[in-house]
């Protein structure tokens, strides 16, 4: 197993010196431990992109791998601080605020402890209640990493029922339509993600080059409506024009070659943006 690595992420970005500040915690822990970061460009505050970033990485990590996401818009309140194991045998040090809802839909959270601060905060940093990520979350993902202390050791278990989830819909297909949400931007490209598999698709899509109408709705509201392309890569397309894909998490992506689809139409992320695909009308032409 290769527990001993730390993989960060937050909404702190790198202009000062917070992500430094938790490097120095895991490091006081034990020196030279293991880090890596997913990203620190999480838009501040936004729980389901923390969600869904925590989702595109964790399972090409090792089995044991620890990971520390911090994006907490409820630091010192009374939202509990957890480590959750995840079906798939890796850690998510974390508040329990809504970061996990991608990883426990789609992968599966097998057990939850409430961390105990009474053991596990940094010593002489308990007057202090608005940087958690350095006090409590970096601190006890690094004691975990470096097996100071076991998953048990965490502090109390929690049931499973009890996390909190953001809204979260699945993508379903009636009547060869299928219906699905935008989960992310692919950043910086601009390319939309959404919660379609693969599988799902191709029970409408027979191969590459077939023509599917897509429309996006958001608020009852229509944004987007067209015929494109379904796409192997974007090589397949002339630049401009837009394509349907298989994105690197094996879902269906909307892109124009070469151009942002986001701000092309000013497309937005989470429940209420809704994707519509279904096969393209055929055209007589009499």
């Amino acid at each position: 197993m290769a527990k001993g690595l730390l993989v960060f992420q937050s909404d702190f970005g790198n202009s000062d010196g917070a992500v430094s500040a938790m490097h120095g915690v895991a490091n006081s822990v034990k020196l030279g431990i293991p880090i890596y970061e997913i990203t620190h460009q999480i838009p501040q505050y936004n729980l389901w992109e923390a969600s869904y970033r925590l989702l595109q990485a964790i399972n090409y990590w090792p089995e044991e791998t620890v990971f520390v996401s911090i994006v907490d818009p409820g630091v010192g309140s009374d939202r509990r601080a957890v480590v959750a194991k995840t079906a798939n045998n890796h850690y998510i040090v974390t508040p329990d605020n809504g970061t996990l809802t991608h990883v426990h839909a789609s992968i599966g959270i097998t057990a939850m402890r409430e961390i105990d601060e009474s053991v596990n905060r940094l010593p002489n940093s308990g007057e202090s209640h608005t940087f958690h990520g350095r006090d409590i979350f970096a601190y006890t993902g690094a004691r975990l990493a470096s097996d100071i202390i076991q998953f048990e050791e965490v502090g109390p278990a929690l049931e499973i029922a009890d996390i909190i989830s953001l809204p979260f819909k699945k993508s379903i297909i009636q009547d060869e339509v299928i219906y699905g949400n935008i989960d992310i931007i692919d950043k910086p490209f601009g390319n939309l993600w959404t919660n379609i598999s693969r599988d799902l698709f191709r029970q409408i899509a027979n191969e590459h080059g077939d023509s599917f109408e897509v429309s996006i709705k958001t608020d009852g509201r229509t944004v987007y409506n067209n015929i494109m392309t379904f796409g192997r890569s974007f090589a397949d397309l002339h630049i401009g024009e837009p394509l349907v894909y298989v994105n690197s998490l094996d879902n269906i992506g909307i892109a124009i070659n070469q151009g942002s689809f986001a701000d092309a139409y000013r497309i937005g992320t989470g429940t209420n943006w809704e994707v519509v695909i279904g096969k393209a009308p055929r055209i007589i032409y009499e």
